[in-house]
């Protein structure tokens, strides 16, 4: 019987859409500050909907992104609280919560979905090592995600192997050419890390039917691999950083049922870890859990790949 890492879905979307605060000038992190306990009711609700690994809402809590609304100051706080309340939240989950393993989140540092935005090597390595220092503390691993460029994802990467963690990076890929958005390609991005000692590789807020076709060159690398899908029309070429929901718009054709179609692909194919990106939420993670279950998988957390969490 095969076992499945089940992630959770979306933080930034799932908050927005739950908050009567639908401007947020901190984006995601400005939660952190008015409504933890929403944060943690997020997490809480990822575990109890069968989600075994939760990422840390820290996606906008980075140097670079608070430079940018004067708030770098605040970056020291909104890590350690992004922290503890996923820990709040896996203690409120009480047995279910006993074998959840928390993830550090590293993502692009200058603009998501932007490969032109990538900053140098030692700029971004910099900050990855002060970012992935602060959680290092808190978290049983570390997700490189949303990667767009193969330099941006090593330099995550070496930042974040340094703590001796498990260490995974996610790349988001073109829509339609199935390669990095940058135009590398997948086994490119994979060759830019492949010293490092990376335990996984996966494709994530990518619309699924990209994660589909390009399941095949992940596995190729040999290591664990899988993906977490968004649920975006499409990402335009310009894509403006900060500006999600005025230039974004949701899927109305991926409800639970049809992405658990997707998820089982995925998983037929050879992936281990599975779950959600942006505008995919605890119902989705549910109906995942459930049909991965009833199709004889077993949903399994870090254990999966010989990791105490």
């Amino acid at each position: 019987m095969k076992k499945i890492i089940l992630l959770d879905g979306g933080m930034s979307l799932e908050l927005l859409n739950r908050s009567t605060n639908k401007a947020p000038r901190h984006w995601s992190a400005e939660y952190l500050m008015s409504d933890p306990d929403l944060v943690a009711d997020v997490h809480y609700d990822y575990i109890m909907a069968g989600a075994k690994i939760i990422t840390v809402n820290t996606y906008s809590a980075t140097y670079t992104r608070m430079a940018m609304v004067d708030a770098t100051d605040k970056v020291e706080f909104l890590q350690k609280t992004a922290c503890e309340l996923a820990h709040r939240a896996r203690t409120r989950a009480g047995s279910q919560g006993a074998a959840v393993a928390i993830a550090g989140s590293l993502p692009p540092l200058n603009g998501t979905y932007r490969p032109d935005r990538v900053r140098d090597f030692d700029v971004n390595l910099d900050e990855y090592r002060k970012l992935a220092t602060l959680q290092a503390p808190y978290v049983d691993l570390f997700i490189c995600e949303t990667m767009s460029t193969a330099r941006e994802a090593r330099a995550a990467a070496q930042a974040a192997a340094e703590f001796g963690k498990p260490v995974w990076v996610g790349w988001t890929l073109d829509d339609e050419r199935f390669t990095l958005r940058s135009g590398e390609t997948i086994a490119q991005g994979i060759k830019a890390i492949e010293d490092l000692g990376v335990s996984a590789v996966l494709a994530n807020c990518t619309p699924p039917e990209t994660i589909s076709k390009a399941m095949k060159e992940l596995l190729a690398s040999g290591l664990p691999a899988g993906g977490y899908a968004n649920g975006f029309t499409s990402i335009p070429l310009a894509y403006v950083p900060g500006k999600t929901k005025e230039q974004l718009s949701t899927r109305q054709d991926l409800g639970p049922d049809r992405y658990s179609v997707f998820v089982q692909d995925w998983v037929n194919a050879g992936a281990g870890i599975v779950g959600g990106c942006c505008e995919v939420g605890p119902v989705h993670i549910a109906k995942m859990r459930d049909d991965l279950t009833r199709n004889g998988y077993t949903i399994a957390g870090l254990e999966a790949l010989g990791v105490k969490s």
